[in-house]
């Protein structure tokens, strides 16, 4: 086979992103998760800052006052360490749960999550040392090597500019009151963090479309593929060729009964026979009822004569009815002068035998059109003599 049609360089189809989903493969930013989680984190604290620092203060200044009988009871400070993490608890926990929703609900909004147990599915070919060397050198592993190393080199320029920016103030936090330099502090560290979340929105905004792009790089398909995944979709051609070959046949078989209200038969003179009906009360256009070749088209030919249908000998129009007409379809309209031919000799026919009017003479040729019939075969241009 051609190596050219082995080459990954077609998009993956629609049924291959939809069981890459199933496995759990989707394209996932661990950058946009972070931004998420230090994002959504930030302004999360300095919303409840407020509130958690007088609750703090207050517990404080409750567990710090001791009387005589609390000296008494030492079992009284057992209940004071329970009220104190109960407490805390019902301040963190609720931090926790809005993190992991806004983690949650980023990952939503993204599109990189997937409902799968694939991931979590022992996979003894993960433990192969070759496999493991090629996931170390593979173009994912070099996108994310150079990523960390840039995110690290800009970190590390903006730590060190913030930080020599501040040092000489660093100095002089001691030398202030205690909640002077407490208030110093949280600013300082407020403007740290917002450095720190600038650099990893850059990052994400990056890195969102690029781990878009290398999961449709992983999952690009060849040639030979896609065309299977169309075989295992569709089905195989040849395959739905002999089921509708089979379907057809069977559809024969079954229209033998209709042959008793057929008007007429045209056979070749063995191989094919087509029975035709006409009403014009209820018909635009004569039908085919019934058709077959080989024995099935003996077997019509005896039920035609059993029940004193006539059987005409046209083997061309025979053949044109049996190759373009389906049965209970009306018949191709190319072919309604010739089935007038024989319907009008069968009417003065029938007409003859009732009394009604004179014997007519031979059949007439039914006027088809050569192309037609499947046996036509198209004569070869005269050569032109030079």
């Amino acid at each position: 086979m051609d190596s050219s049609s082995q080459d990954k360089n077609l998009p993956a189809t629609a049924q291959r992103l939809k069981k890459a989903r199933d496995d759990g493969q989707v394209a996932r930013s661990k950058d946009l998760s972070n931004l998420s989680v230090l994002g959504g984190g930030a302004v999360l604290l300095m919303v409840l800052l407020p509130m958690g620092f007088e609750q703090l203060r207050t517990n404080l200044q409750q567990q710090l006052h001791f009387d005589h009988q609390a000296l008494q009871q030492p079992q009284m400070v057992v209940e004071r360490l329970t009220g104190v993490f109960g407490q805390g608890l019902m301040l963190y926990l609720p931090m926790g749960l809005l993190m992991v929703a806004l983690a949650i609900g980023v990952a939503f909004a993204s599109g990189s999550w997937a409902l799968s147990t694939k991931p979590m599915t022992p996979d003894l070919s993960r433990l192969s040392p070759l496999a493991g060397f090629g996931r170390m050198f593979s173009r994912q592993q070099l996108v994310e090597t150079v990523k960390l190393t840039a995110i690290t080199a800009v970190l590390g320029v903006v730590a060190w500019q913030f930080i020599s920016s501040h040092v000489q103030a660093f100095g002089t936090l001691l030398l202030r009151p205690l909640e002077g330099a407490l208030g110093q502090l949280g600013a300082w560290m407020s403007a740290g963090v917002g450095f720190l979340l600038l650099v990893v929105t850059a990052v994400a905004l990056v890195d969102v479309p690029l781990q878009k792009f290398l999961h449709g790089h992983r999952l690009r398909m060849s040639l030979e593929e896609v065309k299977r995944e169309h075989k295992e979709s569709e089905g195989d051609p040849h395959m739905k060729g002999k089921r509708r070959q089979r379907q057809r046949e069977m559809a024969q078989r079954n229209s033998i009964g209709a042959v008793p209200r057929a008007d007429l038969v045209v056979m070749n003179p063995t191989h094919y026979a087509v029975a035709i009906r006409y009403d014009d009360a209820s018909m635009s256009a004569p039908r085919v009822i019934a058709k077959g070749a080989d024995l099935l088209a003996l077997k019509i030919r005896d039920v035609a004569k059993a029940h004193k249908i006539p059987v005409l000998q046209a083997p061309m129009l025979a053949r044109a009815l049996y190759a373009h007409a389906e049965i209970d379809d009306e018949i191709p309209s190319a072919l309604y002068t010739a089935v007038a031919q024989v319907l009008a000799y069968v009417y003065q026919l029938k007409a003859a035998m009732a009394g009604r009017g004179a014997m007519p003479g031979d059949m007439p040729t039914p006027q088809v059109p050569p192309e037609l019939d499947p046996h036509f075969k198209k004569k070869p241009a005269p050569e032109v003599a030079e």
